[in-house]
């Protein structure tokens, strides 16, 4: 009960929502309150309080999270290596929703042909690589750079070049221009760059695709990258490189468990989708001196 009531709490200090935990969780809105009320009432402390439509967490329940949520992840990754991936075990695989886009639906729609039993989520990578560590995704595909001290087994695919897209042609660097979420701790880099370069974000996206379009319809530059740009299928004319922007590149990496690799279905997948990255990356650029 103790467990599940600290899971419950982990997962709702993402979500915000009694609502959308149940839904994540398998359970109705009440059994979230209960569980939340039952770990309230074990440890003898409030750990949320309504916040108009969300709940926000007490320092109380921060702290708690911070001190036993890394360890609550390792056990329930611990306790899944205990299971054998067997050819009808169900193969998780969380994923950057753009590289989903742009790297993985033509590979997996040949792969699915001889193994189905293969479910694909899409998430941010801090987590994805939370979701690989505890267990709830077998593996997983990553853009932008990983958490420190993640302790996950991962395959560096390649550095993905980023460009900027934009209605009118350019010349130089833009001064203002839309990025993805910077906050998100897989972009945080970028920040820096651009400030080194003196471009300001003006509008920051939960989507590259949100991004480009809005590029394209002439609201204001936008930092795509390569894959995004080839899935919309973007006119050359229409993306720009300068070699100022080559530090904003993307790493791409898949991440798993130690344990996991040894399963042949496994080393199946990974290289399959390692074939299909030269032809991603092979396409012809334009590039702009500056």
């Amino acid at each position: 009960m103790l467990l599940e009531g600290i899971e419950t709490l982990l997962i709702l200090s993402k979500e915000k929502t009694m609502s959308r935990t149940g839904s994540l969780l398998y359970i109705s809105q009440s059994a979230v309150s209960k569980r939340i009320a039952n770990l309230e009432k074990r440890l003898g402390k409030k750990l949320v309080v309504p916040d108009g439509r969300h709940i926000r967490l007490t320092a109380d329940a921060q702290a708690l999270i911070d001190r036993v949520g890394p360890s609550f992840h390792e056990l329930s990754g611990l306790i899944f290596e205990q299971q054998t991936l067997e050819d009808n075990t169900l193969i998780r695989f969380d994923c950057s929703e753009t590289l989903v886009a742009g790297l993985l639906s033509e590979v997996m729609g040949k792969y699915f042909s001889h193994d189905k039993r293969i479910t694909i989520t899409t998430n941010h990578t801090p987590r994805i690589v939370e979701h690989v560590r505890s267990g709830k995704a077998t593996l997983g595909l990553c853009a932008g750079y990983l958490p420190g001290n993640h302790g996950l087994t991962t395959f560096h695919l390649y550095d993905e070049p980023v460009f900027i897209v934009s209605q009118q042609p350019l010349a130089q660097l833009p001064q203002q221009i839309i990025t993805n979420d910077l906050s998100n701790s897989a972009n945080t880099y970028q920040a820096s760059i651009l400030e080194h370069l003196g471009i300001t974000p003006i509008m920051e996206m939960d989507s590259y695709t949100a991004a480009a379009q809005l590029a394209l319809q002439g609201v204001a530059p936008a930092l795509v990258p390569l894959s995004i740009i080839q899935t919309l299928s973007v006119s050359p004319h229409n993306y720009f490189s300068f070699d100022a922007l080559q530090p904003l590149f993307r790493p791409i990496h898949l991440c798993l468990r130690a344990m996991t690799y040894r399963s042949p279905r496994i080393k199946s997948l990974i290289a399959a989708i390692v074939d299909a990255v030269p032809t991603t990356v092979s396409e012809p650029l334009i590039k702009t001196s500056e």
